[in-house]
């Protein structure tokens, strides 16, 4: 009969897992970048590009931190949030539409990334492991500023561009309105990319 797993072997079979989920996120956050067409958000991606290159040499920390070795097992939570988000990519909207459906295809990758961390967090705290909790509390941080950041980015204007293209003001002439709608919201978005 095989011996039962232990806290220690489910913290790094997850450690295993985000790791590998950075990784994963390297790519699509690079893709995220190029699509996106408000300065600011294509901005933010790559910013937070660089910081997920910095969150997978401290989770490299980690593993050195409780004598294990560095190896990612593929994690399909992030696998299917990018699927997701390739999705949205190859769909045909106008450009404030892309840029919201893209705020919302990062704030789902890092919500996940937020609940991973935090059990990772919890868990190396309980057993005593407070270098890597202090490694992973610093790329929890750096999720949470993301998620953040994302937010400022849909509350400041992008989500309020897309809402005036898909609804117009009502107060105009029906066929007025549309079009008076698209431009504000085609007009916002290109301020955007100024």
């Amino acid at each position: 009969m095989a011996e039962a797993g232990t806290l220690h072997d489910a913290f790094i079979d997850e450690l295993k897992d985000v790791y590998d989920g950075e990784r994963q996120l390297t790519k699509a956050l690079a893709k995220l970048a190029k699509t996106a067409t408000a300065p600011p958000l294509r901005e933010a991606f790559e910013s937070h590009l660089q910081e997920t290159q910095g969150q997978i040499d401290r989770l490299e920390q980690v593993f050195e931190s409780v004598e294990e070795k560095v190896r990612g097992k593929h994690c399909e939570g992030i696998a299917g949030i990018i699927d997701e988000g390739k999705a949205i990519m190859e769909e045909d909207f106008d450009d404030a539409t892309m840029d919201a459906c893209l705020i919302a295809a990062g704030q789902r990758a890092e919500h996940y990334e937020i609940a991973a961390y935090g059990t990772l967090i919890a868990w190396a705290r309980a057993m005593g492991h407070g270098e890597a909790a202090d490694l992973l509390q610093q790329n929890l941080d750096e999720e949470k500023a993301a998620d953040e950041k994302l937010t400022s980015l849909a509350e400041g204007g992008i989500n309020q561009s897309a809402a005036d293209v898909a609804h117009p003001d009502e107060n105009e002439e029906p066929v007025a309105a549309g079009a008076s709608a698209a431009k504000k919201g085609l007009a916002r978005a290109k301020a955007w990319r100024r």
